[in-house]
């Protein structure tokens, strides 16, 4: 039966600490019931809107589903920013790119930010690879993930032998929006939600929603919960088939719609039997929550989808329009460097002649040769990352994952109807007239 419990606080830090954060007192920790096995019943109205979400979700895997495909990573990188935004972790976009390309290459100025973004696109990936081809996801598979999010901090990496707590003081629990369970009950609570994970008890939507909720409710490590939790929905979405071929970025909907994700999650941690009402309620409240938030990424991605088309579709005509004054051929060749790092840049969208060798197995006058022929053509910028190194950048698809911010930070998705609710960068004025029109 899940509820609440009240424990004794015994405060243990220094007498020289003002007396508030020395205070010693009673406070209320909750205990959730167990996943493998949870009785539950959807209304109607609720069921109807799990299978609206599952068939748009879905949908992008089907026939035109290539286009999705070919952006994966462009997706995988909005949603590991969005995810890192909940979280107050919040660097621009270009320094992100940068801070991929530092895993291969020397970049000079990245910022520690942008390096946990960068760490979070990582556990995304696994989440949404590693684990998907795991015969069973285990505890430890969990515990690998939240290692590469905090791979500096070893201080925080395993389950927590400590309690912990979200806001309120640092100090102490007594006046914490949030105690979870202690750390005694952690273990047990992380195998249940692995078994769970590896069955098929319910809908693909419904699992995911009742993962991340369960799991941010045990809160089992001392930092990146949130992070590693949101990483899990991608795991069983994936592992279901809803999404084989690129990542939901349902977390760019989850930050927009943030007070109501928290009042879900709220929702979830009912006091009484898993067959109760409070049960059916709590639970219910949170997977239609979750469920709208997956519809909306859904829909959003089938969005992204074209307005990255519509863009490669303007980058061939510069490139056309470039090379005719240049009197040669308007067409590159199919195979050459010039054209397959069109269809590349949404996904790199920060490269280096180094990048370009090792992705497309190119010679270096080769890749050289095509990032020249992109930068005149109005594409790719340069910009110096190391003592006689240059990256090259596609603002213009740095710029979308910034427009798209700033769209779902508005809760009509248009910021000409309602302004973002949330801090977002501000577009360029080129991006302000050339993308924001065109997407809103």
């Amino acid at each position: 039966m899940a509820g609440w419990e009240n424990a004794d606080w015994e405060s243990g830090v220094d007498s020289a600490l003002p007396r508030r954060h020395r205070r010693t007192g009673q406070f209320r920790r909750y205990i959730p019931d167990l996943l493998e096995g949870h009785p539950l019943t959807l209304d109607n109205s609720l069921s109807l809107g799990v299978a609206d979400a599952e068939r748009a979700v879905r949908a992008l895997s089907g026939p035109g589903g290539a286009a999705l495909t070919a952006v994966s990573r462009f997706l995988l990188r909005s949603e590991a920013i969005a995810s890192s935004l909940i979280e107050g972790v919040a660097p621009s976009p270009q320094q992100v790119a940068l801070a991929e390309l530092g895993k291969h290459e020397s970049v000079r100025g990245i910022s520690e930010q942008a390096q946990l973004v960068a760490n979070n696109m990582t556990v995304v990936r696994r989440a949404s690879t590693d684990l998907v081809d795991a015969d069973l996801v285990t505890v430890e598979h969990i515990v690998g993930l939240h290692a590469a999010l905090l791979p500096d901090h070893p201080r925080h990496h395993g389950l927590r032998t400590v309690q912990n707590w979200i806001g309120g003081s640092q100090w102490h629990p007594l006046d914490a929006d949030f105690v979870p369970p202690e750390q005694g009950r952690v273990p047990a609570l992380m195998q249940d939600l692995a078994a769970y994970i590896n069955g098929a008890g319910h809908s693909p939507i419904v699992q995911a929603a009742l993962v991340h909720a369960q799991f941010e409710t045990i809160h089992p490590f001392t930092d990146g919960n949130g992070r590693v939790g949101r990483a899990l929905i991608h795991t069983v979405l994936t592992r279901r088939g809803l999404t084989p071929t690129a990542v939901l970025p349902v977390s760019l909907v989850l930050a927009t719609l943030r007070d109501t994700y928290v009042a879900g999650l709220v929702d979830y941690r009912y006091d009484g039997g898993a067959a109760g009402e409070a049960a059916r309620v709590g639970v219910g409240a949170w997977i239609e929550t979750f469920s709208r938030a997956a519809l909306l990424a859904a829909e959003q991605s089938t969005s992204l989808v074209s307005q990255l088309t519509i863009l490669e579709e303007e980058w061939r005509d510069r490139v056309a329009a470039y090379r005719s004054s240049r009197g040669i051929r308007e067409t590159p060749r199919a195979d050459s460097a010039t054209a397959r790092m069109l269809t590349l840049l949404p996904e790199a969208p920060v490269v280096t002649t180094g990048t370009v060798q090792r992705i497309l197995r190119v010679s270096f006058p080769a890749a050289a040769s095509a990032l020249e022929e992109l930068q005149q053509a109005g594409i790719l910028q340069g910009r110096p990352i190391e003592r006689g190194a240059t990256a090259y950048m596609s603002r213009e698809v740095l710029d979308l994952i910034t427009v798209t911010e700033r769209r779902l930070a508005s809760t009509q998705c248009d910021t000409r109807a309602s302004q973002p609710n949330r801090p977002v960068p501000a577009p360029s004025v080129k991006t302000r007239t050339r993308e924001e029109s065109r997407l809103e």
